[in-house]
Parts: structure tokens; sequence; C-alpha cells
């Protein structure tokens, strides 16, 4: 529904970035704002001008799916229609692959009966919520009204997180950047999620991550532990700090404060560096194997209530 009975003029763009104005009609909230990627923004413009150059009935004339008739129920094309045509087109595919072979090594067919409209907004969920996105975000993004229906989304399974921290406590490093891996239960036991990286300062980990002695200086602190499932989060809290770094120099905050922030910007290159030619050196299937265990604990991270909960995948000893 909320496809079909998209406006004609559907889009705005604010500095750069593109919106999508939609309807959702199931909750009555209407004019609702999705941002796009350039991709989808082009898609749709490809769309709009060949909409230009129709002649539907005169009551269509606001949509961007004009009802083909008349004697349609509704201004716009019906979901059951945009339905069966998906399902057309998807059925004239010569070949569409599943992930992962067979036992002769042939890819595995898709089912399409899997492909329909609404798939493609769980689909769209999943994706964020495999990529790390946090709930709350992703909350706004899917119009969701209650977090615990976004929360659905960032299920993993205990065998999943230990599958991730046993590859991925290997890899830890420190604030240098140097190697501190450690066996998986000590990753887990000795450490919690903190939000650049892992902290084994025993006073913070009794507290579940939420009484650092330092303030979450981590970048200069001895007990900070991050792994490449953290590297996202850093590098966009390297851009933060030199945003802050262009602020304070704009203000003309005093020498301390800039250098302070260098220090940190610096510390925590060093970090990202270090961990990226760790990543580029290994082969490229190990690599792979790091990057799905670190999409699986962002993931389980960004579904907690509470970013600064301990990480564990199996209960503490007494």
């Amino acid at each position: 529904m909320e496809v079909v009975s998209l406006p004609r003029d559907c889009l705005q763009t604010h500095h750069g970035q593109t919106t999508l104005i939609w309807n959702n009609h199931k909750r009555k909230r209407l004019r609702r704002r999705l941002p796009i990627t350039q991709a989808t923004t082009q898609a749709i413009r490809v769309w709009q001008a060949r909409r230009d150059q129709l002649h539907p009935p005169a009551r269509g004339d606001a949509c961007l799916f004009p009802s083909l008739t008349a004697l349609s129920g509704a201004a716009y094309i019906s979901s059951g229609y945009l339905s069966e045509a998906l399902r057309q087109w998807v059925d004239s595919l010569p070949r569409l692959n599943a992930e992962g072979v067979d036992a002769q090594g042939n890819p595995l067919p898709f089912d399409r009966t899997l492909i329909y409209p609404y798939a493609f907004r769980h689909s769209y969920a999943q994706r964020h919520a495999d990529a790390g996105t946090p709930v709350d975000v992703l909350r706004e993004l899917m119009d969701h009204k209650s977090i615990a229906m976004t929360q659905r989304y960032y299920t993993i399974s205990l065998k999943r997180k230990q599958q991730a921290v046993t590859k991925l406590s290997a890899h830890a490093i420190d604030q240098t950047g140097q190697p501190a891996p450690c066996t998986p239960t000590a990753y887990e036991m000795r450490s919690v999620a903190v939000p650049y990286g892992g902290c084994t300062e025993p006073s913070n980990v009794k507290a579940g991550g939420g009484a650092c002695p330092i303030r979450f200086q981590c970048a200069g602190c001895g007990f900070y532990r991050p792994d490449p499932s953290y590297l996202p989060a850093i590098e966009q809290h390297i851009n933060e700090l030199r945003a802050d770094r262009e602020t304070a120099r704009a203000m003309d905050a005093a020498e301390f404060v800039i250098t302070s922030l260098t220090a940190q910007i610096t510390a925590f290159e060093h970090v990202t560096d270090r961990m990226h030619r760790r990543l580029d050196a290994l082969p490229a299937a190990e690599r792979a194997q790091i990057e799905e265990a670190a999409t699986v604990l962002r993931k389980a991270r960004a579904g907690e209530n509470h970013t600064l909960l301990p990480l564990t995948a199996s209960p503490k000893a007494p």
C-alpha cells in the first residue's frame, strides 16, 4: 500500500540528501520521511520522467503510480496489481541463485515464492540490523511505534554469538594497536562493550560498562581492547572528533582543547590503521569470516536496550 500510493512528487532534497515522502496508511501517520540512496533516487526520477508521458485518469494525477482506468476503486494502482507484476517479472528471470552450492558444487536455486512486495521491507530492516544500525535509528526508518517491534530483527542465536566471539577474540588489540588476543572465555567474562571497543578495566566491567574511571577516553586507556567489529564505530568517532576540532578552532578554544582532540584522533587512527593492515594481510576466506563475525556482534550490540551492557554469549561464573 505504501509503495503504490506514493505521491507523484515524493522526493525532497536538502543539502544533497534526498528524502522519500510516504504515507503510513496502516498506522494513519502521513507524510513520513525516509532518507534514500542516490541509486534509489535516480530510479524514482527515471520513473517520474516516464510517468510525465502517461495520460491516466484525472483523479490519479497526483499519484506516482496512477490507476489504469477510471473504473478503478482508487486513484492509484492496487497492491494486488503490483504483486502480480512482480510475480511475472520474477518468474521471467532465467536463473536466480541462492547462497551456497549443492554436493556437486552447483549453485542452489533461490525459492522464488519468497519474493513478494512486503518481503522487501523485511529485507531492508534485516540488512540494517545485520550492519549494526542502532535499534532506535532503525525504529525511525521503519516508522515503528514500538521499539519491541524493531528489536525482532536483532535476534541472534547463542550459537552465532559464541562463534563470533571465538573468531574475534583472537583479533583484539590494545590502545597502541598491538595484538592483545585472549581466549573466548576471557573475552566474554573480563570485558564489556563500550562505544568504541571492549573494556577490561575491572570496576567498569563490574558495572556493566557504565563506570569508566576516565569517562571513556578509550584511545588513551591501557584497558582498551577493540576488535574488528568496532571498526565502523571507531571510524565514525574519528570523523566526529575532527568535526569537534574544527568547531573548537572556530570558537578560538584554548590550545589544550585542540591538542586533546588531535591526540585522540591520532590514537584512534593508529588503532584503525593497524587493524586494517592486519585484516588486509589475511587470506580472503578468513577475512570474510571475520567480517561476518563482526556483523553478528555489531547486530547483537545494536539490539540491546542500553549500549553499555556486557557483551556475553554465556552465563558468567559465580
